[in-house]
């Protein structure tokens, strides 16, 4: 995993307990983050929303500018994924797009300037709250693509333990160890002061590495048929790579799932309604998600080095997608 994995899942860690309501999507392919002129967006609940909401068929929407700037988040997969995605739709249908890549604080600055016109990478509610207190209200939201962002722990697939909790009698059956990754994570944070503690895992040798090396440990043991518990986080390509499953988390000690959204700015939106209902109706759900990832980021693939011919691949692979993408026919 990339470096990613240090900033945003500590931003995870508190996620539990929120309350839910709809979220900020319209017809147009968008509305001000807020959900219009009475609500602030820092007022606005984000947890509830929905991939694919308000999705429609962009075959009568059309764009006058053909150019646009789409961001990335340094280091985040996912966000690497749905753009490169887009940017191949795009290129299609005779767009020149340019891609920046960049932090959290300069990417919501970025837009919220309109600097860059659009990014799909907006962790909600919890990991990017504060971006959106101080830029959300000259933002515009394109609704949520996907609604599982969360930690986890996971074993192989063919394994005996079925919640976390099993791992207190079962981790015997485990060499009794859990892999872990790098010791200032948010994951191993909220494994190390939340999982263990409440679950009672004493038992079980909490193993802080590194997220290479967990993930050596994750193909070396189901290579060998072998069981194995490591902690990990979705989306990620793992869960296509390897035979494995989560844990169910009865007590919630992970935390609750957040959810993924595409922003722009206002004049973006405005300029480009094609590229903002593209956005609207774009829905992963975790095999898409994980298999587009191990395609571009795992050794046995392209390893991060080519993700236009990755992307190109999946696509390949999943003859329909674009056809239904442009439907807005993903969410059904």
């Amino acid at each position: 995993m990339k470096t990613r994995t240090l900033t945003k899942l500590g931003g995870i860690l508190a996620a539990s307990a929120l309350a839910l309501t709809a979220c900020g999507a319209s017809n147009s392919g968008g509305e001000e983050a807020g959900g219009g002129d009475e609500t602030k967006a820092s007022d606005k609940d984000w947890s509830a929303c929905k991939p694919g909401d308000d999705s429609k068929d962009v075959a009568d929407i059309s764009d006058d500018k053909k150019e646009v700037s789409l961001g990335i988040f340094n280091g985040w997969d996912e966000s690497y994924a749905t753009t490169y995605l887009i940017k191949n739709v795009l290129e299609e249908d005779g767009y020149k797009v340019k891609t920046d890549e960049l932090d959290a604080g300069p990417m919501f600055t970025g837009v919220a300037k309109g600097d860059i016109d659009f990014f799909t990478d907006g962790w909600l509610p919890l990991t990017h709250e504060s971006y959106i207190e101080k830029y959300g209200d000259d933002l515009v939201d394109h609704g949520c693509w996907y609604d599982n962002a969360k930690l986890t722990i996971a074993v192989n697939e063919d394994s005996p333990a079925k919640t976390i909790e099993d791992l207190k009698t079962m981790g015997d059956e485990y060499d009794n160890t859990l892999y872990g990754i790098d010791a200032g994570a948010g994951l191993t944070k909220t494994t190390k002061e939340k999982a263990i503690p409440e679950y009672g895992l004493d038992n079980l040798e909490f193993k802080i590495s590194s997220t290479p090396a967990m993930l050596a440990q994750l193909k070396k043991s189901t290579d060998a048929d072998e069981n194995v518990a490591v902690t990990l986080w979705r989306p990620h390509w793992a869960y296509d790579a390897f035979p494995v499953r989560d844990l169910k988390d009865p007590k919630n000690a992970m935390g609750d799932a957040e959810r993924v959204y595409s922003f722009s700015g206002k004049d973006a939106a405005e300029e480009h309604p094609y590229v903002s209902q593209l956005l609207q109706n774009l829905v992963l759900d975790d095999d898409h998600l994980a298999s587009l990832e191990n395609l571009m980021f795992s050794e046995d693939n392209y390893n991060g080095k080519d993700h236009e011919k990755a992307v190109a691949k999946w696509l390949k692979e999943n003859p329909d997608f674009v056809d239904q993408w442009k439907k807005g026919e993903l969410a059904k």
